[in-house]
């Protein structure tokens, strides 16, 4: 299987503190990936330079068919190339509906003209509907998202990268403050997702890392200490020794 996003030899040191200390894996294209490990590990940071938010001191990122440095890019054109990033605090806009949150999103020209002669159409409303479906707000697109439960502003924002058309989902704590029904809800989701994209769950929680049924990659101190199955991984006397500290 090729390799969507390849990080190769990438460290990263904050104040002589090394958050990332020459990590390197992979994930495929269309791969359920859960990313675990205890707090300081480089889960965030290892994030950060993959949506270029913090440029590794060494090391390289490459992204797509054509082996692209995302290194190279800003952002914004980050974004673009298809990797979409989802916050542990859902960020949607609470006064406005379900509907008008999943229009702002969409992938579409921004410049000051084209924002201006903008109207919707008959197939931005059938995408609008197909995104409020594919998270299980399709009831819901009349309401104001500030009136969503937590679990359903996550679900919306979910939607939201989704209307970008990203390759590449990574998702931060997405189960913390849910229900259990909300819990079982997103879990579906995103198995559904990894069908079609590429998802990074960043997660704490491991009976929801167990529900992902997925492979599981343990970070500590900036590095990868093992892969595989959960229960693999779980049995692993380095990672025992780091998550329970004996």
């Amino acid at each position: 299987m090729t390799a969507l996003l390849e990080v190769s030899g990438v460290s990263k040191s904050f104040d002589g503190f090394k958050a990332i200390n020459n990590l390197s894996f992979s994930i495929g294209e269309a791969e359920l990936r859960a990313v675990i490990g205890p707090n300081g590990a480089g889960k965030t940071t290892f994030m950060d330079i993959v949506t270029g938010k913090t440029r590794p001191d060494e090391g390289e990122v490459r992204w797509g068919e054509k082996s692209q440095s995302l290194l190279k890019m800003s952002e914004a054109r980050i974004a673009q190339a298809g990797i979409g990033r989802k916050f542990q605090r859902p960020t949607v806009f609470e006064d406005q509906t379900v509907t008008e949150n999943l229009i702002m999103a969409l992938k579409a020209p921004r410049g000051p003209f084209a924002v201006m002669r903008w109207k919707p159409t008959r197939d931005t409303d059938e995408r609008v509907s197909d995104l409020a479906r594919q998270v299980g707000l399709a009831d819901q697109l009349d309401r104001r998202a500030g009136e969503l439960s937590h679990g359903q502003k996550q679900w919306l924002e979910i939607g939201m990268l989704l209307a970008q058309e990203p390759r590449l989902l990574l998702v931060d704590e997405p189960a913390a403050g849910m229900t259990l029904a909300e819990r079982e809800q997103t879990t579906a989701l995103l198995r559904r997702l990894a069908e079609t994209h590429a998802v990074v769950v960043v997660e704490h929680d491991m009976e929801f890392v167990r529900r992902l049924n997925c492979k599981v990659t343990v970070l500590h101190q900036g590095s990868v200490l093992a892969e595989g199955s959960l229960d693999h991984v779980s049995a692993n006397p380095d990672v025992i020794k780091v998550y329970l500290g004996r």
